[in-house]
């Protein structure tokens, strides 16, 4: 509507809406000049105005909703309505101020009669606290007076309940008549609180008081802990440790008493003294069966008269320590350690009442450890029991000499010692005594077997006939193997290069010595009876060793095995060389050059030929012959097969180097152009060496002579019959038909009898 107001009314002045507007008539034109002025500036002000003022937006906004049409009267009554709506809203402001102002004139009245009120009040109070002042402060005062009076009576009353101790709890406190009980617990707490809360009397200004209460409680705790501590060196004597059922008075009188670390202490030391006699008669008890009294009967056989043999007597003695020693400790853990450590509580609060026992100034003060005083109270309590397990142990370790006995003493110690560090502290004078045992068991076991070593320089002159391990490397073996066997049971680490470690020196004084002694042995005898000997003995060794993973030892033995064994393979390819004749023949013949005298003088190839023939049937037996002191079959086997394919290698090579001279030998004489028969009527050589190698390894194989076993019978099987019969036709000469027809023969044979499965149709002409 703003906008089609201006649109209209403000035209160019060339247009003739503004023209008509803005020009006055003709014949006024010079009377309204000035008007006409001022209306241009009017416009021009309008047009000049932003219309993008929030203000001028507004006021558009107002205009546009009161829809207002743009007439002539209504541009001239635009202002007038806005006024009068001014004024209309003005006066209801106006009327709502008055009403305001006549319930404000109602609180004012209503102010005021309140105030008049108080004031009234304020005088009847006035009056009233003149009349009774002087009766309230003379109560005030005697109620002061009552309280006070009732304090101090409270106060004498309590003093008298908490610091004053009556004749009866004094007696029962202090009189060696009456019984270390319950009400003797109660009444001496109640003297420690009085003693403790007597030292708060000496912060007063008259100390008097205190000063007398502090030294009669120091008097009656002296005499109540000298009764206790009597009473318990009493109970002592008649304690049972064996009995489950210990008096929880005792335990609670020792915490009690450990509050005087000196009396603590003597009661320990006399505990201990009997406990230590106790212990020694019972442990001599268990080994002889005589009772200590009729109270106490030995339950069981006597150790000395139960134990087969001196290792039984000392595993024996060594488990009656150890079910002592745990016995001890879970009984002293009834009887001293107690829960919150109270015992280490109550030492530590009687070293603060004691000030000589404190520690100098620079010094640490002493921590009291119950773990640590219970271990040594066992040690203690069992040191005349370790006493005579050692006499008795070196008394069996000296009156028996046997090398593994001491060795099995020895771990049989060690694995005591674990369990004890177990149960004790590692620092134990238990432990200590176990350790002389140990070491003079395995010194008596190195000069047990050093002594043997040395005795053995008899044994060592003689070689064994049969080229086995001589009879004192087997009993080393079997010994080793005890040994091996009790260190498996008694080491208790599972790291494998600990056990490893712990093995190694017995190993190297009852395996390295007697090895030593059989490498002298052999290095006395001939090859390959040398070479056969120590790896029977090697062979055995590392068979007994690689019984337990901590001594094997096949890494440092391998190489040693490997070495006769390759000397072992060159005797055997020796042997074959001379039994089959041709050693001869292989060092000199190299070139087809070395073979040219045969062609005038065959004579010594066909007898090396026939030599050949008369070997090669009986080869594999005559070879496993030649090794047959070699224990170890399969290592015999493969020497074999290694010499026999060294064999059929350079009989390959002798082979080919007939083959070529024979081919040379018939272009020399026939030329060039000769054809392939003429070749094999030249080839001289051939006819008088036959052998090819392929007859050779089929001789000098061992057949793999498979088994079957099916209703209770056994079967050859398909490979050992080809090895049978390929070994009995090669037995012929090459130039025989009767071979063919021999190996032809077989072949129907095995299969018309289910041997061999039948082969396809079109396969049928090949059989």
């Amino acid at each position: 509507m703003a906008n089609s107001y201006f649109q209209d009314g403000l035209t160019s002045s060339n247009g003739d809406g503004l023209g008509t507007l803005l020009s006055p008539p003709a014949s006024n034109a010079a009377s309204t000049a000035p008007r006409s002025n001022a209306l241009q500036n009017r416009v021009t002000s309008v047009l000049s105005s932003s219309y993008a003022d929030l203000d001028i937006r507004d006021t558009l906004s107002i205009l546009d909703d009161r829809q207002l049409k743009n007439t002539s009267e209504a541009r001239r009554n635009l202002r007038l309505d806005v006024q009068q709506e001014l004024i209309e809203c003005n006066g209801e402001i106006v009327q709502d101020f008055g009403k305001v102002a006549e319930q404000l004139k109602r609180v004012g009245t209503a102010i005021q009669n309140l105030n008049s009120s108080c004031a009234a009040m304020r005088k009847h109070i006035g009056a009233a606290n003149r009349e009774t002042g002087p009766m309230l402060d003379e109560a005030k005062s005697i109620l002061n007076d009552r309280q006070q009076v009732e304090a101090k009576q409270q106060l004498l009353d309590a003093f008298k309940a908490h610091f004053v101790v009556s004749d009866a709890d004094l007696a029962i406190l202090t009189s060696t008549a009456e019984p270390v009980n319950d009400a003797f617990f109660r009444v001496l707490t109640r003297v420690k609180k009085i003693h403790q809360d007597s030292q708060v009397l000496l912060g007063t200004e008259n100390q008097r008081l205190g000063l007398e209460i502090l030294e009669q409680s120091s008097r009656q705790l002296n005499a109540a802990f000298q009764k206790l501590y009597r009473w318990i060196q009493r109970e002592f004597k008649t304690l049972d440790l064996e009995n489950p059922q210990i008096s929880t008075a005792i335990r609670r009188a020792l915490r009690v008493l450990a509050e005087r670390p000196s009396l603590f202490q003597n009661c320990l030391d006399f505990f201990a003294e009997a406990r230590e006699t106790t212990m020694s008669n019972n442990f001599y008890a268990a080994l002889t069966g005589s009772p200590v009294d009729q109270d106490h009967p030995v339950m069981g056989k006597a150790i000395e008269l139960s134990a087969h043999d001196p290792l039984r007597y000392v595993s024996d003695m060594l488990a009656w320590a150890h079910a002592a020693t745990v016995s001890e400790r879970e009984a002293l853990e009834v009887l001293f350690i107690s829960e919150g450590d109270e015992i280490a509580k109550s030492i530590q609060a009687g070293i603060e009442s004691e000030p000589w026992s404190r520690p100098d100034e620079g010094e640490d003060a002493p921590v009291f450890d119950g773990r640590k005083a219970l271990n040594e109270l066992v040690e203690r309590d069992l040191a005349g029991v370790f006493r005579q397990l050692r006499q008795r142990t070196d008394q069996v370790i000296q009156s028996h000499e046997d090398a593994t006995l001491a060795y099995k003493i020895a771990n049989l110690v060690s694995f005591y010692g674990s369990i004890f560090a177990k149960l004790l502290h590692g620092r134990s004078v238990l432990l200590e005594a176990l350790t002389p045992i140990s070491e003079s068991a395995m010194r008596s076991f190195r000069s047990i077997m050093r002594d043997h070593v040395a005795n053995l320089h008899g044994d060592l002159a003689i070689t064994p006939d049969d080229l086995h391990p001589p009879e004192f490397f087997v009993e080393a073996l079997n010994d080793l193997k005890v040994l091996m066997k009790s260190y498996d049971t008694s080491v208790i680490t599972t790291d494998r290069n600990q056990r490893v470690e712990g093995f190694q020196p017995i190993l190297h004084e009852a395996l390295d010595p007697f090895l030593t002694g059989c490498e002298n042995i052999a290095k006395r005898m001939r090859s390959p009876d040398n070479h056969i000997f120590a790896l029977n003995c090697l062979m055995a060794t590392r068979s007994v060793l690689r019984l337990y993973a901590f001594a094997d030892r096949s890494p440092e033995l391998q190489p040693r095995m490997e070495e006769h064994e390759s000397e072992l393979t060159e005797a055997a390819y020796t042997w074959f060389l001379q039994e089959s004749g041709l050693k001869e023949l292989f060092e000199n013949v190299n070139t087809t050059h070395d073979l040219a005298s045969s062609y005038q003088d065959p004579k010594q190839l066909a007898s090396m030929a026939q030599q050949l023939d008369a070997f090669l049937p009986t080869a594999t037996e005559d070879a496993r012959a030649f090794l047959a002191q070699l224990e170890d079959r399969a290592l015999a086997r493969r020497i074999i097969e290694q010499a026999a394919e060294r064999f059929c290698g350079g009989f390959e090579r002798v082979e080919e180097l007939i083959v070529r001279a024979d081919q040379e030998r018939s272009r020399l004489v026939n030329g060039e152009a000769a054809d392939d028969d003429d070749e094999e009527e030249q080839a001289v050589l051939r006819e008088v060496f036959p052998r090819t190698s392929d007859e050779i390894r089929v001789l000098l194989t061992p057949p793999p002579f498979f088994l079957s076993h099916s209703s209770g019978v056994w079967h050859f099987g398909v490979q050992a019959w080809i090895a049978a019969i390929s070994s009995l036709s090669v037995l012929f000469t090459s130039r025989c038909r009767a071979s063919v027809v021999f190996f032809a023969n077989c072949g129907d044979t095995m299969m018309h009898s289910n041997i061999w499965p039948q082969p396809p149709a079109r396969h049928a002409d090949k059989k």
